[in-house]
């Protein structure tokens, strides 16, 4: 949900008139009368509630029977899967486009920076979800009949997403390690209390773009690496991965034959699954068992936390749109703003962002 009661609140104190779908927020716990009592007006359906709007918040890129629904010529806001979209609908219809995704990772955009908050709560929920898969204690339980030994958890990427999943390992009392191609992480993971496994070459050192993701590896490096950690993961009870480079197929971390080395019931938790996956093996949304080894892909971890993840992009919204209205509420993209240049993909029929023009 694009929208919470608290945030539709905000806005209308701004001046902004506010249409929500009957029924967007029902999953996520937002009855349609919370929205009324907000200041919202509730339209029976998507496209009464998108007639006549200037700006258009939605959590994804619009399908074909939306998007025909949409006014020409209106500012549409959302995690648009930018480097997988085809911009010739958008441009039919002059539609301005600003892809959250493509959020700068710069100190005045941390507020509206989707990915990161939606990353956390996946990150969080990743590590849940595995040990539920489990099945067993995460900590260690000293008993009158003796004692259970901790869950051994290793998190391979230490973005947003492996930080929370680590801090999340760690707070359930399992003994953490974790790995990433990135040298700053060797310090942020230190910091939360796991021990980091990397191959720290020459590449290791020059491994992250000045925007702060992970550069794709050679196959060398990605052999050597595959080499260090093979033996480690038949150890591990759960493994997460959370390996994703913007616009290309996710790197493969577990091989098939990692996984015949682990032990029944270890539990691989893939959360790059929606891109091709760390781990050949991992199906979307589905739990594969691969000789007692439970391999879990789940594509939109987020949506099992559909409360706080409503909330936060609703915030990371609700950020944003000053940058794109005018001081009395009306629409006017400042394209002269490094944030909405960054984040705007199409506009009066051209795509206009080079990063989706190749």
């Amino acid at each position: 949900m694009a929208a919470t009661p608290e945030t539709v609140k905000k806005l209308v104190a701004n001046g902004h008139s506010i249409t929500i779908e009957s029924g967007a927020g029902t999953i996520a716990g937002f009855p349609d009368d919370s929205f009324s009592e907000a200041g919202a007006t509730i339209a029976k359906d998507a496209a009464s509630a998108a007639s006549g709007a200037d700006i258009v918040f939605k959590v994804r890129a619009p399908e074909a029977d939306e998007m025909a629904a949409l006014p020409e010529g209106v500012a549409l806001i959302a995690l648009m899967d930018p480097t997988s979209l085809d911009a010739a609908p958008l441009n039919a219809r002059k539609i301005a486009a600003l892809s959250m995704e493509f959020t700068p990772r710069i100190t005045r955009a941390q507020s509206m920076d989707a990915l990161s908050s939606q990353s956390n709560l996946a990150g969080y929920r990743a590590v849940i979800e595995g040990a539920q898969i489990y099945g067993r204690a995460m900590p260690m339980m000293m008993t009158a009949a003796g004692t259970i030994a901790p869950a051994k958890v290793f998190v391979m990427g230490a973005g947003v997403a492996g930080l929370q999943a680590i801090a999340t390992a760690r707070r359930l009392g399992a003994v953490v390690t974790a790995t990433d191609v990135r040298p700053a992480a060797k310090e942020q993971v230190a910091s939360l209390g796991a021990k980091f496994i990397a191959v720290e070459d020459e590449e290791f050192k020059a491994a992250e773009t000045a925007g702060g993701y992970a550069k794709e590896m050679s196959k060398e490096y990605q052999a050597k690496q595959a080499e260090l950690t093979a033996n480690h993961i038949a150890k591990q009870d759960i493994v997460v991965t959370t390996a994703l480079i913007p616009g290309r197929p996710a790197p493969v971390l577990v091989s098939e034959d990692m996984v015949k080395t682990m032990k029944p019931g270890a539990v691989i938790v893939d959360m790059a699954v929606s891109q091709g996956g760390n781990c050949p093996l991992s199906e979307p949304d589905q739990v594969v068992d691969v000789n007692g080894v439970k391999v879990a892909g789940f594509s939109n971890l987020p949506a099992r936390l559909p409360a706080d993840a409503s909330s936060l992009f609703a915030k990371n919204l609700l950020a944003f749109l000053p940058l794109v209205t005018a001081e009395d509420g009306s629409l006017n993209l400042d394209t002269e703003d490094e944030i909405v240049t960054a984040m705007l993909l199409t506009k009066g029929g051209e795509t206009v962002n080079e990063r989706i023009k190749s």
